[in-house]
């Protein structure tokens, strides 16, 4: 005999402790501090009414500040960017993700509505969320704050999953402010980490530069940080290439432009030299709204080693291209929800993947020449000059030297291993301590096979 239910439902809620855990587990600290800067950077564009920001975008972003500062005690963010309303601190700042029917801040580089609460609740347990705004009749300033002790709010799973919000007294400025105390930890380990610190400051400035160099000001515990400044080369024999053009991704727009050529010359060998920085420097960078979400790429993302192209070498460095995808709908972009990885599976990025590769073609057809006519290859190159890539023409496709190879006998490459300590005195008998272990085995060759046999 069937025993007769005493209910039709069974439940499916959420508990807070696991939601605050699951969503702060696989996301990196410093991607959590960058979450908290696009809102503020949100807030600067939304002031200056919310548009697209291109290579061509002339905005002036100089009155805006974001200034954090990290300690063992106390994490702080402080911006004059506007500040949020009532209204979407009540519906929307504090939800945990985006409602289906919610409209999304036009050029925004939020996405999924978690980034905030994900970022505070990563950092610590006691949590204070001030913003002071001018109000609907733009006559009086609107101060309030949140206040969040996670620790006791994660007690109570019923719904709903509120927060309080009580006045407060007004900020300097019109703006956010942010102090996680009681932080974890990890929080506390990193904040004491000079690596960490240095590492988090060259993030900034290169994530952000678009930013940085329209005048945003960015500040890590005091010091302002500089946008990198992205160049090109260009000459009579060297121009990058410039294209923009339109897509759509389920019916919304987006715009799209590609930069790409020579930043420097590529190196005269190919052997792998512990004090190249190439790997930072070089390769496919990709911004989503502004923000730089992938950096010197160099993998299949971008198209290295995929469909019969080799796999990124030494031999490319110099090598840079740049692709801003924009749009007013931030979901139509193909950017990951860290904001650090493109959506390889995005309809968006696959279309645009062979204007990429026209320029990567191109690149690796040059420098595979480049080797058997480098003398004519540095004498073109050393006469292209660095220039910003917000002054780079439009042109279609990248201009690159044709060069007359010539037949040489292949070279012997020599591979051995050698104590530091004998190679840095090496270094300063031939008049540099900071040459290269490749130079210093080519003058220690050098000076001993003329030594024996004699010029040639």
């Amino acid at each position: 005999m069937a025993v007769e239910l005493t209910t039709s439902k069974a439940s499916a809620n959420p508990t807070k402790t696991f939601f605050v855990k699951m969503i702060t587990r696989d996301i990196l600290l410093e991607d959590c501090i960058l979450d908290l800067i696009d809102n503020s950077v949100d807030g600067a564009w939304r002031s200056e009414g919310s548009h697209p920001m291109g290579l061509a975008q002339d905005t002036d972003l100089s009155k805006y500040t974001i200034s954090l500062s990290l300690s063992p005690d106390t994490f702080t963010i402080t911006d004059n960017c506007g500040g949020m309303t009532l209204d979407d601190a009540v519906n929307h700042a504090f939800s945990f993700g985006r409602r289906v029917t919610e409209e999304h801040d036009e050029y925004s580089i939020g996405v999924y509505g978690i980034g905030m609460k994900r970022a505070v609740f990563k950092l610590g347990s006691d949590i204070r969320i001030r913003s002071t705004s001018m109000g609907a009749n733009e006559k009086e300033r609107l101060a309030f704050a949140v206040p969040i002790n996670v620790a006791t709010w994660v007690t109570d799973d019923a719904p709903p999953w509120d927060f309080d919000i009580e006045t407060d007294e007004p900020l300097q400025e019109d703006g956010v402010e942010i102090t996680v105390k009681t932080l974890t930890p990890g929080v506390i380990r990193s904040f004491q980490s000079a690596t960490f610190m240095q590492n988090l400051r060259r993030t900034i400035a290169r994530d952000y530069t678009l930013h940085l160099n329209r005048g945003l000001k960015i500040l890590l515990n005091g010091s302002q940080i500089a946008g990198t400044q992205i160049e090109l080369r260009q000459g009579e024999d060297f121009s990058p290439m410039r294209i923009a053009y339109d897509d759509t991704a389920e019916g919304m727009a987006v715009s799209i432009e590609i930069i790409g050529g020579m930043a420097a010359p590529p190196p005269d060998s190919s052997e792998p030299d512990e004090q190249d920085d190439g790997d930072k420097r070089y390769g496919w960078f990709i911004a989503c709204n502004g923000r730089i979400v992938l950096a010197a790429d160099k993998t299949f993302i971008s198209g290295w080693g995929t469909d019969e192209w080799p796999m990124w070498h030494r031999q490319y460095s110099g090598f840079l291209g740049l692709i801003l995808f924009t749009a007013s709908d931030a979901s139509a972009l193909p950017l990951t929800t860290t904001k650090r990885n493109i959506d390889t599976a995005s309809e968006i990025f696959r279309r645009a993947q062979p204007r990429m590769r026209e320029v990567t073609k191109k690149w690796i057809a040059y420098t595979n020449v480049r080797k058997q006519a480098l003398e004519e290859a540095k004498q073109k190159e050393i006469a292209a000059t660095p220039v910003s890539i917000y002054k780079v023409e439009k042109l279609e496709a990248v201009r690159l030297p044709a060069l007359t190879a010539k037949t040489a006998p292949p070279p012997a490459n020599v591979h051995y291993a050698v104590p530091v300590g004998k190679m840095k005195k090496l270094a300063k008998a031939f008049g540099s301590i900071n040459l290269s272990y490749r130079d210093v085995g080519i003058k220690s060759f050098d000076y001993s096979y003329t030594d024996l046999v004699g010029d040639e």
